[in-house]
């Protein structure tokens, strides 16, 4: 605010010094640094109150923007939403009257198909007698192996890697002797 240089706040000080003398000196400088304080503080509170208020219209700015955007938006999407309905009713409207006129059609159809059904059992039970297919007992399960093929030894047995581990399995379990009465 003031331009206050160096030179400028001795010459203050020597003026005070002569008018006040040494002795009131040291109180007048802080009191004055107290009122100093205070108005620098109230200055600041200003400044942060109209900051604030700054702030506060700028959201109330946007708070509006922000409304009447969606206020567009829900209006486009009512609108969409209605041209839908609306194409759909048709689309209900055309199907029913379809419907209602083929009706009448289709009772004349299903009397036909109808008795084209019940003859479909004996016609399939009629293919099912042509085409059995016969049972040969004489033949085995599972093909037989060619006499002339050699025996198949995969290399892990030449190896004795898949040998089967020689186990020794008891052949009668003794029960013990406490048991036996």
């Amino acid at each position: 605010m003031f331009d206050v240089g160096f030179s400028e706040m001795i010459v203050v000080a020597i003026i005070a010094l002569i008018v006040l003398g040494p002795e009131k000196l040291p109180k007048v400088a802080r009191t004055v640094g107290h009122l100093l304080g205070r108005m620098q503080r109230y200055v600041n509170d200003v400044k942060a109150d109209i900051n604030r208020e700054i702030e506060l219209d700028e959201l109330r700015k946007l708070q509006q923007s922000m409304q009447e955007t969606a206020r567009s938006i829900e209006q486009t999407v009512t609108q969409n939403v209605n041209s839908v309905e609306s194409e759909l009713n048709s689309v209900a409207q055309t199907a029913q009257s379809a419907i209602s006129n083929s009706s009448a059609q289709n009772a004349v159809s299903n009397t036909v198909a109808q008795s084209a059904v019940s003859d479909v059992p004996a016609q399939i039970s009629a293919a099912s007698d042509a085409t059995a297919i016969p049972n040969y007992p004489d033949l085995p399960a599972e093909p037989m192996p060619a006499a002339n093929a050699p025996p198949v030894v995969s290399p892990q047995l030449e190896l004795g890697l898949d040998a089967p581990a020689v186990a020794s399995v008891p052949t009668a379990v003794s029960a013990p002797a406490s048991a036996k009465v």
